[in-house]
């Protein structure tokens, strides 16, 4: 009986820390391997759960940025009640709201962490030794060089990881620390380098400008803002005039659309309008509470019987989240998860280096949710639950640390 007093404390610090180092060999998988990030999250979990105080998740679970994830996967279940498909079908759709149950666990556990930063690090490093790799290696049969995941999610992965760095680097530049701007302006020259001429996310295009306005809105000077403008437009001069695979992908879009408007073509930028418009036509069907949970494969193998080949105008992504959440859960999932999105961007509102990282996880979550349905993508939106499970959890740590210090 003393024995298994005497243990349970110090298993309980063991498996805390077990924890937090299996949350950095996620992060460190997550740009490598999907199975291998699925198996770390489990296990994750297994150490986790034991450990929480169960009175420190409730907290978490009646703030808004650690409620509404777990609403919306609530919604998510009542939504099968409703859904006109077989409960495989309900049950396939569900597993998509899962991860977003981990947010309020990960905030508990990095509220009393000190091993938040290493999170972080394990990511950059990972894409650090990932970008040689994938810039030089071709692999036979691929017209991009790209040897794991794809080019949309790799160039996502390094606007993240420039964009997370950027305020560290600026001190750098004011304390002259030479060595280390030096070596992240290699690492970002690289990194765009590698959107420019190997393999290029056209949604990582878009989300650029909008994570500068933000940052040039919150850190920098009208002096700064100018000198950023003027080298994101010789950058932008420099890759356009130098890639002509850039410049195929980016007038593609407009080339694809043209040929879906005037023949029906299939295209990938006129499928995503088709995607679209049918998609909004399903959301008008049952605009309050949506067709259900795992409806949206079936609702578009009806919509598109009469197209040929039919096959590649089914989707069970209609490639937009808010989309995506309406036609199963109506308007009043979609007003969860934007409720969500706002909830996070106020939780990250301050002015320190993980506030910032937090931040700059939510709006490239945001703006690529326009065209993509991010959160259900296993590599985004795993990427979205960690990076704002811990980033929050660290916050939140700060916020109740500077309330408890005297003035």
């Amino acid at each position: 009986m003393a024995l298994t007093s005497v243990m349970r404390p110090v298993d309980h610090v063991r498996f805390t820390v077990v924890a937090d180092w299996l949350a950095v060999a996620t992060a460190i998988a997550l740009p490598w391997s999907t199975s291998a990030t699925a198996i770390l999250i489990v296990l994750l979990l297994l150490a986790l759960i034991p450990t929480l105080d169960w009175a420190d998740v409730r907290r978490e679970l009646f703030t808004a940025a650690g409620g509404l994830p777990v609403l919306l996967v609530a919604l998510g279940v009542l939504g099968m009640a409703w859904a006109d498909v077989s409960w495989h079908e309900r049950w396939d759709g569900l597993t998509s709201f899962f991860r977003l149950l981990l947010i309020p666990l990960l905030f508990a556990q990095f509220r009393r962490s000190e091993r938040g930063y290493w999170v972080f690090a394990g990511y950059v490093v990972s894409l650090i030794v990932l970008l040689p790799l994938t810039s030089f290696i071709h692999q036979p049969g691929k017209n991009e060089f790209v040897i794991v995941k794809n080019g949309a999610t790799q160039s996502g992965e390094f606007v993240l990881c420039m964009f997370g760095m950027l305020p560290l680097a600026v001190e750098w530049l004011e304390q002259r620390r030479w060595w280390l701007v030096a070596g992240f302006a290699a690492m970002s020259l690289g990194m765009l380098a590698n959107m420019f001429f190997v393999a290029t996310g056209r949604t990582a295009l878009v989300i650029i400008p909008a994570l500068l306005a933000v940052f040039a809105l919150k850190k920098l000077s009208g002096k700064g803002i100018a000198i950023l403008l003027a080298g994101v437009v010789a950058l932008s001069a420099a890759g356009w005039f130098s890639s002509p695979y850039l410049r195929d992908r980016t007038t593609d879009l407009w080339t694809g659309y043209r040929q879906y408007m005037q023949s029906n073509a299939l295209t990938s930028s006129g499928q995503r309008v088709s995607f679209y418009l049918t998609s909004l036509g399903f959301v008008r069907e049952a605009p309050v509470i949506g067709h259900g949970t795992g409806t949206i494969g079936a609702l578009f193998a009806e919509a598109v019987h009469d197209k040929v080949p039919t096959a590649e105008w089914v989707s069970n992504n209609p490639h937009n989240q808010t989309l995506a959440i309406a036609i199963q859960l109506g308007l009043v999932g979609a007003a969860v998860l934007w409720a969500m999105w706002i909830a996070h961007l106020w939780l990250f509102r301050g002015d320190s280096f993980v506030a910032w990282v937090g931040l700059v996880i939510v709006v490239q979550n945001m703006v690529g949710s326009l065209f993509n349905s991010h959160l259900f993508d296993f590599d985004q939106g795993w990427t979205y639950v960690l990076g704002v499970g811990v980033a929050g959890g660290m916050v939140l740590k700060q916020r109740a640390a500077q309330r408890t210090t005297p003035s």
